[in-house]
Order: structure tokens, then sequence, then C-alpha cells
């Protein structure tokens, strides 16, 4: 398969490429999204927003929120969450985005796609045919002025990876002080379920994972728990099913207030990379220490978020941020930059 020979090149050569990323709302800290947010003190963009989590590292990229939140949903309401359109959905998968008021460590689903993430049906494609899924808010969600809101995707193609993003949202919710509902699926991850690589699509997406998870009850304090036998149970909304795909309609979700989120569109240039290069400021495509590479092409081109593009000379390449072109950044040691036919920048051998 073309994919699984593009991603063997990658891993002789030490690099990554693009995979599938939030970038409405807006993940914590990431340099793609629609809006621009402000940083917290000291904290750097996430140029590896799209990178996994390491198999045996913590359960989220950073305990740290966003200075405030980035969007505010209603209970009850449609909420709508769009991907980044250059990623690579790797055939789909299953994804689901869960929600928590003790800062992410507890999660109850409150939405799910199985099998056929970003795409309509069975699929082995990397680009992605759907980057934005609507769906209603549950009504009895508590309101909270700091809940976390965490994307998890299991992708169905290539090494066995888990993907998350986490969202911090205001939620005016219901006068509910608890929640009830499946737990967050966590898998590809040390000490949980590995979903094996399998052309049955219930196998190799997990599906039984999503179907057979725990109940639990979060609460409004923080507290969680299994939840009760008294308790009324909440299942998460589900897309439509392969032969109902998505309708194309744009869903219009109101924008929180100024003075309640800390993003504004994104208009402005970003601020330089710092020079040292970290897990949290670099992609893994840059060698440790590699200076920013040199580019002759035009920075001021406009383009998409998250887009990527090899520099004239293909000593390596940029990204784009906030519709600029940001800083350039070298392929390893005897690589350069090469674009596949399915369109994924990657540094392979020349």
């Amino acid at each position: 398969m073309l994919f699984k020979v593009v991603a063997a090149v990658a891993a002789i050569a030490g690099v990554s490429y693009g995979h599938m990323a939030l970038i409405d709302p807006c993940p914590r800290f990431s340099p793609n999204c629609t809006t621009k947010c402000q940083l917290p003190d000291g904290v750097n963009y996430d140029y590896n927003i799209k990178s996994p989590i390491p198999y045996d590292g913590p359960l989220t990229k950073t305990d740290t929120p966003w200075p405030k939140p980035v969007a505010t949903w209603t209970a009850g309401e449609d909420v709508t969450i769009k991907f980044d359109p250059s990623g690579a959905s790797h055939g789909g998968g299953s994804l689901a985005l869960g929600a928590s008021y003790d800062g992410g460590k507890t999660s109850v689903m409150v939405f799910q796609r199985l099998r056929y993430a970003f795409h309509s049906g069975p699929s082995s494609s990397n680009p992605p045919e759907i980057t934005e899924y609507t769906f209603k808010l549950p009504a009895d969600l508590p309101s909270s002025d700091s809940a976390v809101f965490s994307l998890v995707w299991y992708n169905r193609l290539g090494q066995r990876e888990y993907y998350r993003n986490d969202l911090d949202i205001k939620i005016v919710g219901s006068s509910s002080k608890s929640y009830t509902g499946p737990e967050l699926v966590i898998a590809n991850h040390a000490g949980y379920p590995t979903i094996p690589e399998s052309d049955d699509y219930d196998i190799g997406t997990g599906v039984s994972l999503f179907e057979n998870a725990k109940k639990i009850t979060i609460h409004a304090d923080g507290g969680s728990g299994d939840a009760g036998a008294s308790e009324p149970e909440s299942q998460p909304e589900s897309s439509p099913a392969p032969e109902s795909p998505l309708a194309s309609a744009v869903y219009e979700v109101s924008s929180p207030s100024p003075s309640s989120s800390s993003c504004t569109s994104s208009t402005a240039t970003p601020p330089p990379a710092s020079s040292g290069y970290s897990a949290m400021n670099a992609p893994q495509s840059v060698a440790p220490g590699t200076a920013p590479a040199s580019d002759t092409s035009n920075s001021s081109d406009e383009c998409t978020p998250g887009e990527l593009k090899c520099n004239d000379d293909q000593s390596g390449f940029r990204t784009c941020t906030w519709g600029k072109w940001g800083n350039g950044f070298n392929c390893g040691t005897g690589t350069v930059c090469k674009t596949s036919e399915a369109n994924v920048v990657y540094c392979g051998w020349p």
C-alpha cells in the first residue's frame, strides 16, 4: 500500500508529517487555528499539534489551559468542531469527544464517529472527505467556566497511535450538578487496550471499546465516580451512518463575546518560534539543534492554516500559521523535502 511505503520511509528518515487536528475551537496551543488565541506566560505554540501522544507518556499533551475559554457552548444546542483539511486521515478510524470538569482527567463521551472518521463510508484514503461535525450538546450538562473537552482519534491504517486535542470551553448549562454517560475511550497507550490494524472495520477501529465503555458520573465540582444504579444514562450523539452521509450545509455557531474568550480573528502574523527547539515548539521532522531552513519562497503569500510546503531548494519546509507562511524548518541530515501524490509534505531520502 502506498501509505505504508511512505510511512516506512518517513520512519527511517526520523520524520513525521501532518495527521488530523482540530482548528475550531482551538486546541491547546495550536498555531493552526482559525482564530488567534492568547498564550499563557512562558508557553510556546505546539508545532507538533498533529502528532500522536507518546505511547508511554502522559495522556495529554499539556495540563496547562488557555488563559480563557476559547469558546462558549450552550447545553442542548448544536455545536460544530472543525478539523485541519490539510491533515492525513489514515483511512478514518474512530473518534470521540468527551466532556470533563476535572481538567480532562475524567471525561464522558458526548459525541462519537465510529469506523469512518473523516469519511462518509469505508475508505483507504489519506486526504479527509469530511472535516467538520455538528452535533447537539447534551441538554443536562452542568454549567462551567472551565470545562475541558477532549477529542480522541484512533486511525484505522498505519501504526497504532493515540491522538488527542484538548479544548478549554465555557458551558452555559443546566442546573444539574452532574452528568452520567460512557467514559471516554483511551487506547493505543501504555496500560490501555491496543486497537489492532484490521480490514474488519469493527475490529480495526475499536468499535467494541466504545460500545462497552463503562458508565461514569462526572460532577460540576470536579468529582467523578462509577454511575449508580439510579443514575440516568446518557449516550453520546453519533454522526449519521455511512448510507446517510453528513449534510454538506455549513452550520453557524454563535461566537462568544470578546470578554469570554482569549481568541480573536486570525489576521495577525504569528511571533517567531523560540530559538531553542523542543517537543512543544518544533515539528518531529526537525533534528534537535537544527537552525530554521533557508527559504526563497514568498512568505507573504496567503495560505490555509496547517498547510505545509517545501522550500524551493527542498532543504526543508514551511508551515502556515494564521493564514501566513511562518518559520522554516530543516529536514534531517541526508533527506530532502518531498510532496507525495496524496499532497502530503514529508522529508525523505533523495
